[in-house]
C-alpha cells in the first residue's frame, strides 16, 4: 500500500525575487561601468572628469524620476513590459555608446538610454515584488534590491577586464548584448498578481483569503492626499539630499586627508559591500521589529554614520565610516518599497512608489551638486558632511511624528 504524499511547490514569488534581483543587478551594474571608461574616453575624445559627475547626476536623476511615470504605467500594463522595455534601453544604449564619434554622443547614450531603461524598469520591478508577499515584504523586497550592490561591485571590474581585452567600443557593445539578452529573460519572469499563479500573496491559499490583498489598496490621488504619505516624502526629500554626498565626496574628501588615490576609491567599494549586506540582511529584521520602525532606525543610523564622517581622516577610519553607511543606506532602500505597500495596499504601489521616488530624484540630483559648491566656497568638507548629517536626523524625526497617523489599509497588514 502507497501513501501519496503532496508535493510542495515553488511558491513563485520567489521567482519574482530572483527576477527583480537580475533586473536591479544589470541595470545598476551597468550604470556603475562608466567610471571604468573615464580613462579610454579621456584619451579617445579628451573628455573631462568634472563632466562625469554631471552625467552620473543626470542619470540618477532618470532613474529614480522616471517612476512617476512608468510605475503607474506598470500599474496598468504590467510591470513585465515596463521592464521589459527598460532592459532593451539598457542594453540599446550601452550599444550606441560603442558605435559613438563624439564625447557628447557617448554621454547622451549612456545617461538617456540606462537613465531612461533603468527608470522604466526599476519601480515596476519593485511594485511587482510588494504584491507577493505580506509577512516577509521587508525581506523579500531586501533580497530584490540587492541585486543594486551586487551589480555594483561585480559589473566596472568586468568592464575593466572587457577594456583591457577588446578595448572600450566592444566591450560596450559586448555589455549591451548581455544587458539587453540577460535583462529581457528576466523580466518575463515577472507577474503582477499571485492570483494568476493560483495562489495568495506569501503563498497562503486562495481559499483562506478575502479579495485579493496583492490588489488591495487606494488610488494614487488619495495616497498622496494622506498626512502619512506626505511624512515619506518629506522625509525621503530631507535625507536624499545628504545621502547621496558620499558617493560623490568621499573618494576626493580621503585624497584631501593623504589617502593614496587608490585606496581612496576602494571606500566606494566598501559602501558597496555595506549596502549589500544591508539589503540581503535587514529585511526580515525589519518584518520582525516592524518595519515603520525600521524606517526610523535606518535614518537614525545613517546620521551617526554620516557624523563619523566628519570627524574621519585616516583610511581605517573612513572605512568604518563607508561600511556602516552602506549598511543603513542599504536597508533604507530596501525598506521603502514595503512601507509604502502597508500604508497603501498593492493596487497602485507602482505609481505611489513612483511618486515618492521623486523626492529621491531630486536629492540625488541636488545634493551632491550643492555639497561640492560648498566646498568651492569653503575649501572644506565639514558644512556638507554636518548638513547631510543633520537632513537624517531631521527625516527621522519627520518619521517618527508621522508614523502613527492614519492610513488606508495600514491596519490589514503588519507595521
Amino acid at each position: 500500500m502507497t501513501t501519496d504524499h503532496p508535493k510542495t511547490k515553488l511558491f513563485y514569488g520567489w521567482l519574482v525575487v530572483a527576477a527583480a534581483f537580475v533586473v536591479t543587478f544589470v541595470g545598476f551594474g551597468s550604470a556603475y561601468t562608466f567610471s571604468s571608461f573615464v580613462e579610454s574616453l579621456q584619451r579617445d575624445f579628451g573628455a573631462s572628469r568634472g563632466s562625469v559627475s554631471l552625467v552620473f547626476s543626470f542619470a540618477g536623476f532618470l532613474y529614480f524620476g522616471l517612476g512617476v511615470i512608468s510605475g503607474p504605467f506598470a500599474d496598468r500594463w504590467g510591470a513585465r513590459n515596463l521592464a521589459a522595455l527598460g532592459m532593451g534601453l539598457v542594453g540599446l544604449g550601452l550599444v550606441l555608446a560603442s558605435q559613438a564619434q563624439t564625447i557628447v554622443q557617448v554621454y547622451a547614450a549612456y545617461s538617456i538610454g540606462i537613465g531612461a531603461g533603468v527608470g522604466c524598469a526599476y519601480v515596476p520591478t519593485l511594485g511587482a515584488v510588494q504584491r507577493w508577499f505580506v509577512k516577509r515584504r521587508g525581506f523579500a523586497s531586501g533580497l530584490a534590491v540587492s541585486g543594486i550592490g551586487v551589480g555594483t561591485l561585480v559589473m566596472p571590474p568586468l568592464a575593466t577586464w572587457l577594456i583591457a581585452n577588446l578595448g572600450w567600443r566592444d566591450a560596450y557593445l559586448v555589455l549591451g548584448i548581455m544587458a539587453a539578452v540577460i535583462g529581457i529573460g528576466s523580466s518575463l519572469l515577472i507577474s503582477d498578481d499571485p492570483r494568476r499563479h493560483g495562489t495568495g500573496p506569501d503563498g497562503d491559499p486562495l481559499d483562506q483569503l478575502s479579495g485579493s490583498p496583492a490588489r488591495q489598496g487606494v488610488s494614487i490621488r488619495d495616497a498622496v492626499r494622506t498626512r502619512r504619505f506626505a511624512g515619506l516624502y518629506a522625509a525621503c526629500l530631507i535625507s536624499a539630499f545628504g545621502v547621496f554626498v558620499p558617493f560623490v565626496h568621499l573618494v576626493p574628501f580621503a585624497v584631501d586627508h593623504q589617502v593614496a588615490p587608490a585606496a581612496a576609491v576602494l571606500l566606494l567599494g566598501m559602501i558597496g559591500v555595506g549596502s549589500t549586506a544591508g539589503r540581503f540582511f535587514l529585511g526580515g529584521i525589519a518584518d520582525r521589529i516592524g518595519r515603520d520602525t525600521f524606517l526610523i532606525a535606518m535614518y537614525a543610523g545613517m546620521a551617526v554614520s554620516l557624523a563619523i564622517w566628519a570627524v574621519a581622516s585616516g583610511f581605517w577610519s573612513l572605512a568604518i565610516f563607508a561600511l556602516l553607511f552602506g549598511v543603513f543606506y542599504g536597508g533604507w532602500v530596501a525598506i521603502l518599497p514595503a512601507v509604502v505597500t502597508d500604508h497603501f495596499g498593492g493596487r497602485n504601489v507602482g505609481g505611489i512608489i513612483g511618486i515618492l521616488y521623486t523626492s529621491v530624484a531630486i536629492g540625488t540630483l541636488l545634493g551632491p551638486s550643492a555639497a561640492g559648491f560648498a566646498f568651492d566656497v569653503s575649501h572644506s568638507y565639514v558644512i556638507p558632511i554636518a548638513i547631510s548629517a543633520a537632513a537624517n536626523v531631521v527625516a527621522a524625526l519627520i518619521a517618527v511624528a508621522t508614523m502613527r497617523t492614519g492610513s488606508p489599509v495600514a491596519s490589514t497588514v503588519p507595521s
